[in-house]
């Protein structure tokens, strides 16, 4: 029986993250999906937290990729981390099986277990609503992306050693290689 493995991306992982990032964001008028070049410009960056990049693989083939990056709040008093969600994405051949959600999930728990707090996403408010995100603009966060009303949308991680204190809001900055996507 296969089934399905969620890991952290290793060096060797690359080309097959590259070839679902293609596949998943394939577009008639682009032979690279700007997704591709998102995250091969965030690798090797201050954003960029390895045990963030997870990939899905069923069969011992990369099926499946979902990326935390890190961001952050500016608000009146300074800044606080957070993380941007994306891009996600699963190879044509193994959608809708689950492994998108199973992806985005074993990045999420990673998260929570390094104590992030806050995670941001632009996407399908009914896809990301199954791990609770919800209207960011709601939340008091600002981006570029504000002005899209649902699709902005933000997840308070559970606390663990971080305890409950309060939620950053204020904008979003993201770094320098999300301004082309």
């Amino acid at each position: 029986m296969t089934t399905l493995r969620l890991r952290p991306e290793g060096p060797a992982d690359t080309g097959p993250v590259r070839r679902v990032l293609t596949a998943g964001f394939a577009r008639p008028d682009v032979s690279t999906p700007p997704e591709v070049g998102l995250v091969e410009d965030l690798r090797g960056t201050d954003a960029w937290i390895p045990e963030l990049a997870m990939v899905a693989e069923y069969g011992g083939e990369v099926v499946g990729y979902a990326l935390l990056t890190r961001v952050h709040v500016r608000d009146d008093g300074g800044s606080a981390p957070a993380l941007a969600l994306g891009p996600v994405a699963v190879a044509p051949h193994r959608q809708r099986v689950g492994h998108g959600t199973a992806v985005v999930q074993a990045a999420l728990d990673a998260a929570t277990e390094l104590d992030e707090r806050l995670v941001v996403v632009l996407g399908d408010p009914g896809y990301y609503r199954r791990f609770g995100f919800t209207r960011a603009d709601r939340m008091g966060l600002t981006s570029p992306w504000s002005g899209l009303g649902e699709p902005w949308q933000a997840l308070v991680l559970p606390a663990s050693t971080s305890g409950d204190g309060p939620v950053p809001r204020g904008e979003v900055l993201f770094p320098p290689p999300w301004s082309k996507v």
